[in-house]
């Protein structure tokens, strides 16, 4: 089936700098996606190598190419300037030295015309070179394709992005395809952590639906030079602050009492995040003995034993709501042992209680 050429379906976003060692391949991978007619936006954020060559030889040869070059902005100008040149209804991201699959953009777009009420869907992953995935990041690829799948309906199950929002980015930020009129109406901005997790969080707390398909369609790249290893914004510290800015004024927000479960270095970060927002615990759970029956920062520790009844008595002493709980602790294995824990108290996830890393 031909296609006109001014009529794409999915608009490729790719920001670049200095990516001329790994543009081509990118490239190449873009263009030999099979089943949609795509556009694909390069937008060089004042690179000082060849990569304005590496797209204007891919240009030259496939007039889906663009290229727009800008001096040294930053990535979320660079993803902006790009996202106004998009003309599809679908916008998937694209970072200039991964590797998408060549049913990638047909696979994505199939998705989101089959679910109308989804606003963007993702992937899962394999990460490369393998020599570079240490014990963190092969547990964060198990972690993040884990998210991707299907309900008990067959439906791709955004439910399982919103109960993981708060551990980590449940979306690898090069997966994604959102539908452009969402995309416009949110945007890219700069609050001083990562930018795909901020319009993540955003898009969840305006009520759009997002899910990730269960088929490994990007190969993500491992490099010395990412953004996540190279800029403070993507520091453990710029993740945990943008963690506490959403809860504050969400799950929180309305809320005069809550409660934090567990207190190791994650829980204490994120209180400390919570804080600077004047959100502080009015109890704490906490399974090691030694510390059931202390009092930090004003708050009780208690036992999960303990947390039904806490729960009443802070409800009752407020204005009777209902007092949530953020379990804040690293490793999925005891992640899972709470959830059975607060599921079987009568808690509902995302509504009662949030699960956080």
């Amino acid at each position: 089936m031909g296609f006109g050429a001014g009529d794409p379906e999915v608009s490729v976003l790719m920001p670049a700098r200095d990516a001329e060692a790994t543009l081509d391949a990118t490239l190449r991978s873009v263009r030999r996606q099979r089943g949609v007619h795509w556009e694909c936006i390069v937008v060089d954020d004042g690179s000082d190598d060849a990569t304005a060559d590496v797209v204007r030889r891919h240009a030259r040869a496939d007039p889906r190419v663009h290229l727009i070059v800008q001096e040294r902005l930053g990535l979320v100008p660079a993803l902006e300037r790009g996202r106004a040149a998009c003309r599809a209804p679908f916008v998937a991201r694209m970072d200039a030295d991964d590797v998408m699959h060549r049913d990638r953009l047909a696979i994505q777009r199939a998705a989101l015309l089959d679910a109308g009420d989804l606003a963007g869907v993702g992937c899962r992953v394999r990460l490369f070179p393998q020599a570079s995935r240490g014990p963190g990041m092969a547990r964060y690829e198990r972690w993040i394709n884990a998210v991707a799948g299907r309900d008990d309906a067959g439906r791709l199950d955004a439910e399982a992005v919103a109960r993981e929002a708060f551990v980590e980015c449940p979306l690898a930020h090069p997966t994604w395809m959102l539908r452009r009129a969402v995309l416009d109406a949110h945007g890219y901005r700069d609050r001083g952590w990562p930018e795909d997790y901020d319009l993540l969080l955003r898009l969840l707390a305006a009520g759009e639906r997002l899910a990730s398909v269960p088929r490994r369609l990007l190969a993500w790249r491992l490099g010395a030079g990412a953004h996540s290893r190279t800029d403070a914004r993507y520091g453990l510290d710029r993740f945990t602050a943008c963690k506490a800015a959403f809860l504050a004024q969400g799950l929180l927000a309305a809320s005069p009492a809550w409660v934090l479960w567990g207190h190791g270095d994650t829980g204490r970060a994120l209180r400390s995040a919570l804080a600077a927002h004047g959100r502080t615990p009015a109890a704490i759970v906490e399974v090691h003995p030694g510390r059931i029956g202390q009092v930090i920062g004003g708050a009780p520790v208690i036992a999960p034993a303990q947390l039904p009844g806490e729960r009443a008595r802070l409800s009752a002493a407020g204005d009777g709501s209902a007092v949530p709980v953020i379990a804040s602790v690293s490793g999925a294995a005891a992640r899972g042992q709470i959830r059975v824990a607060l599921d079987g108290m009568g808690l509902a996830e995302t509504l009662d209680y949030i699960m956080a890393a």
